[in-house]
């Protein structure tokens, strides 16, 4: 049974088709002439000087408790109060921003450049993106569709993740995020901590190779769907496929949010402008789905910044969907 993303016909969750995804929640984004260092990022997106520090966890009088809890706390870069990120046990360990993102200016050594960077969940998740100098346009003297590559870098303040990064084509376009499991390399990958040069000069090398492995692969897989013609009848295929019809004993909403799921992804396809170089192929069929979850999502919490987030790659079940559909275009285009 297909997992439903809670997608509803004409709810465009936010439109930031100009802009990765992650602008949106960013406290600076940095033009492409700006290669600024590692600490300069920091300090523009206000990621430095937060002191995050430990304090003993407080309980109300009367209360008691055998267990060495700590919250954690930052100082608010904003008005200079102090946020309770987290509560944590006693083998917790505190890291600032600055410590996290020491790999920063070694990847920058190796032609990358910062291209955003800010904080999520009232400061839990940091974050920052390098914009890779590796892209590929499909059939450059015709449909001329570019693809842009990211490394996107997040840590928690609360325990709940390592540092991580992804690596995230973005389709110029439209600017769809395509974060997605590949059979043969790595799509995200954690950082380790380190302070000794060695480690952080090993640690870029890694994130740059698998970096530039991915975009290989997934290069191929893009020329291949843009080089498999697809026809309607294909298309439906394709859409029951991925998103069966309901059976007929089910609740008549339920078949009323699939035709409205079919007729909007049936829009994008054949309509939209930012399938007009790419309609009539499995390239064009995968951008058409990865649109609709990126720009017309809704959900039990229709929140802005957990919107974006999906869509900027920070979703476990967002990514799993994309990647499920990546399988099934595959497979029909291979068939």
């Amino acid at each position: 049974m297909a997992h439903d993303l809670e997608m509803e016909n004409g709810e465009v969750a936010f439109a930031l088709r100009g802009a990765p995804a992650w602008h949106g929640l960013a406290n600076r984004t940095f033009s492409a002439d700006e290669h600024v260092s590692t600490a300069d990022m920091l300090s523009a997106a206000k990621l430095d000087g937060w002191n995050v520090r430990l304090e003993d966890a407080t309980y109300p009088e009367g209360y008691r408790t055998n267990s060495d809890l700590f919250m954690v706390i930052r100082t608010n870069p904003f008005d200079a109060g102090t946020d309770v990120l987290s509560i944590v046990g006693k083998r917790y360990r505190v890291f600032q921003n600055e410590d996290l993102f020491t790999f920063g200016d070694n990847i920058l050594d190796g032609g990358a450049s910062w291209e955003s960077a800010g904080s999520i969940k009232n400061g839990k998740v940091v974050f920052g993106s390098l914009v890779v100098p590796r892209e590929f346009i499909l059939d450059p003297q015709g449909a001329a569709d570019k693809t842009t590559t990211y490394l996107l870098v997040h840590t928690s303040h609360d325990g709940s993740a390592s540092v991580q990064a992804s690596i995230t084509p973005v389709r110029v376009v439209c600017q769809n995020t395509l974060h997605v499991a590949l059979n043969n390399t790595k799509s995200s990958f954690k950082l380790r901590h380190t302070l000794k040069v060695e480690g952080r000069v090993a640690e870029a090398r890694m994130a740059l190779g698998l970096t530039f492995n991915y975009m290989d692969e997934f290069e191929s897989i893009a020329k291949s769907l843009f080089e498999t013609p697809m026809n309607a009848v294909q298309w439906d295929k394709l859409i029951n496929t991925i998103y069966p019809k309901p059976d007929a004993n089910q609740a008549p909403q339920v078949s009323t949010k699939w035709q409205a799921k079919r007729d909007l992804l049936d829009d994008i396809y054949f309509q939209s402008p930012t399938q007009t170089n790419i309609k009539g192929n499995y390239w064009g069929a995968l951008n058409a789905l990865t649109e609709r979850i990126d720009y017309f999502r809704t959900g039990r919490t229709a929140n802005g910044e957990a919107l974006i987030g999906a869509a900027s790659g920070f979703d476990p079940v967002v990514n799993a969907e994309k990647s499920r559909i990546l399988r099934a275009v595959r497979e029909l285009a291979n068939a």
